[in-house]
Order: structure tokens, then sequence, then C-alpha cells
């Protein structure tokens, strides 16, 4: 006999910690979270420079690569997905972001009632806890999520942040309030020196308070179970590849919370999604809806580094004795460098001045990695001016490679296949190289070290972009939230999965468009906005701002 829950949900990430969290707040229910890693016991997702480990450890990353394009140059490039408790929010950047007010008016434009920007500010406002400066109009002060500001200041930021105020770019201490253009410190989900993850922040205060939530880690989900069109539980392999296959049986509704790689694969694995496409993997077709998997985007960053002099760099604490003395700062103190994310000035604008409204998001950090990728640093001083297009136009997909739930799908993002995204990118190369010239940053920069002087013309910048370019992690899209009518779409606006029962998909898959931001922000709030829709409970009013 397979145990029995009134919820099953499938991904114990930032979506699926929330949604656990509520269903079990709000009593009366039982809930069995399944998450195919481990507990988040590793210490690295705890300390916030820790993510230079996480992004490359296994045993809490399921290390997905994006398949080669012409947009990398043919490179396969690091596509990280968190696989513990906390999902993402574990292993991440730990930047708060949520995008601008014209992304969800745009999601609502597409038929999706109740996802308009004054429907879904509530929600982001009931994740947060902020701790600092910011209108309460817009931000949160009781959420689970404790949003702080960074409390470092270091030269080379501040030397940006005045010559972008140089270039006419404005000041804005809260890109998360009424105006996200501007420039200034990001904001973090770090608090004393830890990480808040959404395990954290969410499932364990609500996992102690209630008892109602059965987390069981190590258990990878193999396929949805239907009786009909009704998802009645779900199977899954205990450790992994060669586990014992189980099964768990939801009374009320089965919810996938995987993510956007794991999500659409996990219903094409149960036979939904594009018959061909099934078919051609030895997959048995259960319920035609061919967008699953499709509409996949991310950003793609491209990194310029500039060697410096004048101010020490992240570059320099990191080895050696400075290492050492930074370890100690951080055992006694919870601060100096390895409290800190990875990238700590933010400049949001654009990348041409006929522009209306910002289409760019760079960030700023005093230290620089070896070939882009942040795990591992330069040996020399040296900063990094980060460009990508904020809400991208190229879109791939997510397709299983066959009928074995443990091989890794197939990641296609397509990046810069658009002309858009390939023009973005362009105007923000050359502001960023704008950036490192002005007088206040300028004075410490002794070279552009890459893409370095002897790139100049656009063909040269954007051969740059697809040889250096790697993902921001924030794969999004792939179980579009839309109307029946829709071709494309695989949710409705209460994240229904069309044409089945008692499914829902609760992640950043059903994003139609991408936010103008990091994308960790807007899942805590879809989870938010979720668990309000299944409990039957009345959304709030909408924001009057």
């Amino acid at each position: 006999m397979a145990d029995q829950f009134d919820y099953v949900i499938v991904g114990a990430g930032s979506a699926g910690c929330v949604l656990a969290a509520r269903l079990a707040e709000a009593g009366g229910n039982s809930i069995c979270l399944l998450e195919a890693g481990p507990p988040d016991r590793n210490p690295f997702i705890h300390i916030p420079a820790g993510f230079m480990k996480t992004l490359v450890n296994p045993k809490v990353n399921w290390l997905y690569e994006a398949e080669p394009s012409a947009g990398t140059a043919g490179r396969r490039i690091h596509a990280p997905r968190g696989k513990t408790l906390g999902g993402s929010s574990s292993i991440n950047g730990h930047i708060y972001n949520r995008g601008q007010r014209m992304d969800f008016d745009g999601w609502a434009q597409m038929g999706n009632r109740g996802w308009g920007y004054a429907d879904i500010l509530p929600y982001f406002q009931r994740t947060e806890r902020r701790i600092g400066g910011g209108d309460d109009a817009f931000r949160g002060r009781d959420g689970g999520l404790i949003v702080t500001d960074i409390d470092w200041r270091d030269p080379l930021c501040d030397a940006f942040i005045e010559g972008a105020v140089g270039l006419g770019i404005p000041r804005n201490p809260d890109y998360n309030g009424k105006q996200q253009e501007g420039v200034g410190y990001f904001q973090r989900a770090i608090y004393k020196g830890r990480r808040v993850s959404a395990a954290r922040g969410f499932l364990h205060p609500a996992r102690k308070a209630t008892g109602a939530i059965d987390v069981r880690t190590h258990a990878h989900a193999t396929n949805v179970i239907f009786e009909g069109k009704r998802a009645v539980g779900v199977a899954y392999a205990k450790g992994g590849r060669g586990g014992a296959l189980q099964e768990v049986r939801a009374t009320k509704e089965v919810i996938l919370c995987g993510g956007a790689v794991n999500s659409p694969q996990l219903l094409q694995l149960s036979g939904v999604g594009a018959p061909e496409m099934l078919k051609a993997r030895g997959i048995e077709a259960r319920h035609a809806l061919k967008g699953v998997g499709e509409n996949l985007r991310d950003h793609y960053p491209s990194r310029l580094v500039a060697e410096v002099k004048g101010a020490k760099t992240v570059n320099e604490k990191v080895t050696g004795l400075p290492l050492v003395m930074e370890a100690l700062k951080y055992a006694a103190t919870r601060k100096g460098v390895l409290a800190l994310s990875p990238t700590l000035v933010h400049c949001f604008w654009k990348s041409n001045d006929a522009l209306e409204g910002g289409d760019l998001q760079m960030t700023f950090t005093p230290a620089s990695y070896k070939e882009g990728v942040q795990s591992k640093l330069d040996d020399f001083p040296g900063v990094t001016v980060a460009v990508w297009q904020q809400r991208p136009e190229s879109n791939g997909h997510i397709r299983a490679r066959s009928n074995d739930p443990f091989e890794k799908p197939e990641i296609q993002p397509n990046y810069l296949a658009h002309e858009i995204d390939r023009q973005c990118v362009l105007g923000g190369l050359k502001l960023a190289r704008r950036l490192l010239a002005t007088p206040e940053l300028g004075k410490y920069v002794v070279r552009e070290e890459k893409p370095g002087p002897d790139t100049r013309t656009d063909a040269e910048l954007l051969d740059f972009a697809r040889g250096i370019g790697t993902t921001a992690f924030h794969l999004m899209g792939t179980c579009r939230m839309g109307p029946e009518t829709d071709p494309q779409a695989v949710v409705n606006d209460r994240l229904q999965v069309h044409g089945l029962e008692a499914l829902r998909v609760v992640d950043a898959s059903i994003m139609p468009t991408m936010p103008s931001a990091n994308t960790n922000a807007s899942t805590l709030m879809i989870a938010e906005k979720a668990a309000d829709m299944i409990l039957g409970r009345a959304a709030p009013e909408p924001a009057k701002v």
C-alpha cells in the first residue's frame, strides 16, 4: 500500500518550500514533500561565499549543461540547478530582485487573470521581511525571506556608482520599490552573515511548528501516477538510480515544483507533452500538450574584466594568509569577504538611449573569475562588469532524452538567437566600457583584460559575447501559463495543467515571459499566490500604487 497524503509536492526548491509551508500552516492538511537531493546540511550552503563550492558540487547541484548553439560559439555551458532542500535558493547568488511593473502587467495582458502588478505585489510583500529602508507601500516586513542591505563598502564599488551617476544614471537605493532603473548596492537574502534560503526561511519553521510536512530527501521522482485524466500520486526511487521504487498518493492534488528543467521533464516522462516528441523517446503519450518544455529562456551575461591597482580586490583576499584572516573574521563576527554575495552593485539601464524603459541589467563586483565562470578567481587584482538583456526574446526548450528518468534532459536556450538580444548585448558592452573609463573608476583601471583593447567592432564584440557568455542561472518558462486558446500554454492562470485534473505546476517554469530580474523573488511570489488558490482563499485586494 502506498502512503497517502492530501498533497504531494515534487521538489523542495524555492517554490516547494513556500508552498509546503503555507499548506501546512493553514491546518488540516497532510503534505509529502519529495526532494531528489540531500538535506541542506552542507556548510557551504550557509556561508555566503560558499556558492563557489556549491556551484560545482554534484551532491547539491544537478550540474546540468546547455547544448551547444551559435550563441555560445558551439560551446556547452554550465546550467547549475539546486539539488537539496531550498533548491537553487541554497546555491544561488543571494540577490533579491523583483523586476518591473510592466513585466507582470504583461502577464495579465496575455490572458492571465490576477497576475498584473497590482495583484501580485501583495504576494511579494507577504514573502519578504525587509530589514532596511524602503517604502512600505512596496516592501514587506513580516515574511519568511529576510532581505538586507550589504553592510560592506568598497572603494571600487563606490567609484563604479559615482561614475555611473556622472554618466546620467540616477542613484537608486531601492530598485525593488517604485522604480527599478538606477545604480546602487544590491539587496540580498543574507542575514547575520548566513544565507537565507527558502528552506531556512519557510520550510524548516513550518515543519517544526506544524508537524504536517513529511520531507523525503534522496527521493528522485520518476513519473506522475494517473487514473484516467486525474493525477493521483507520484512514483519515486529512493536514493536515485538503482534505489527501491516507491509510490506516494495524493487525495487532493499533485503539485510539481521541480523548476524550469525538472517539472517539464517529469511531465514528459509521465506521457504529457508533444506526442511525436514523446514517441521518438520511447514514451507513451498520455495527454497531448505541445508546449511542455518549450518557451525556455534564460539571462546570458557577458563579463568584462579589468585589472586594477590602488585598491584591494576580493581576488587578493581569498588566497593564502589573507584567506585565513578572512575565515577567522567570519568565524568571530560573521562579516568580511566570506559574508558577501558574488555581485555587489546593480545598474539597471538602457542599452539604447532611444528606449523608453530599461532593458539592461549590469552588475559590478571587485573580483574577477577565470573564463567568466564564478567558481575560480583570477590571479591578478581584477573587477568584473557583467551585462545582459533583461527580457530576452531568444527561446529554446527542455526535452527528455529518453524514457530513463535518471538521464539528464536536453537543455537548449538558444542564447542570442534573436536580433533584439544581440543589439541589447552590444549596447550593454559599450556602456560597460564607458563605465570602466569614467574618471571615478578609470583611475584604478590598469587595462581591460577581457575582451581587451583589440576588440573594437560590433562583430568582434558579438564574437566575444558568444565565446565567453554564461548562464545567469535564471531558467524559466517551460510550463508556460496562459489560456487554453494559447497552443503553447501548459497551465491556466490557476496553475492547473490544461486538460488534466488534480495536477498543478508551481515554479519558475510557469512564467510566460522573463521578468526584468533574477527569478528567485518571483518564484517565491508565485508559490505564495498558488497557496491561496489551492486553499480556496480570497486573493488580497490589489495594491493601490
